[in-house]
């Protein structure tokens, strides 16, 4: 795996998944805020040795691009605005321009498993060379890790060092699950 962790504020159940839904559905960007706190209180992120909110000294936060349809729909990225939310609390850089859509592929909300899993390679490229830095990469939502996947390939054949996933919310795991490993104590 790509990842070296995830870091996720809580699980996708009541009544985090209302915040979600208000936070992308009703466009209520304030919320962006109290979600990156969450996801700086996840269990297992890393400290860094400076002591600032859990990530290494030299993290830089990319958010994962949403399509241009979900741009459309939404008017926003909620990515984007959970990386700002966690640069302006850690005093962390925000690169949204390291990661960039590969091809557009259908709304994943709808899909199966298998179909999230099968539509995720090559949907995200690096338009250029990646520092050796870690990586913080933004999402607000890991269901089945492959978006994730997918765009820390893409970073990592950039040039990028340690890449950690950091996500409001994540699909519980049911034992044996891929995400499993991700499992909240």
């Amino acid at each position: 795996m790509a990842l070296h962790g995830v870091a996720a504020g809580f699980d996708y159940e009541l009544p985090g998944d209302m915040l979600i839904a208000r936070f992308k559905g009703e466009r209520r960007h304030a919320l962006a805020a109290p979600l990156a706190e969450l996801i700086l209180r996840a269990p297992g992120l890393p400290r860094g040795t400076d002591g600032t909110a859990g990530l290494p000294a030299d993290t830089v936060l990319v958010p994962i691009p949403s399509s241009r349809a979900s741009l459309r729909r939404r008017g926003f990225n909620p990515a984007a605005e959970l990386a700002r939310a966690l640069g302006q609390r850690t005093g962390r850089p925000v690169q949204p321009r390291w990661l960039a859509r590969g091809r557009e592929g259908p709304k994943q909300s709808g899909l199966t498993r298998q179909g999230r899993l099968r539509i995720a390679p090559g949907a995200f490229v690096c338009p250029g060379p990646v520092p050796p830095c870690t990586i913080g990469l933004v999402d607000d939502v890991m269901t089945t890790g492959s978006t994730l996947q997918a765009a820390a390939l893409a970073l990592r054949a950039a040039g990028a060092g340690r890449i950690i996933g950091l996500v409001a919310a994540r699909a519980p795991a049911d034992d044996g699950g891929t995400l499993a490993q991700y499992r909240l104590p």
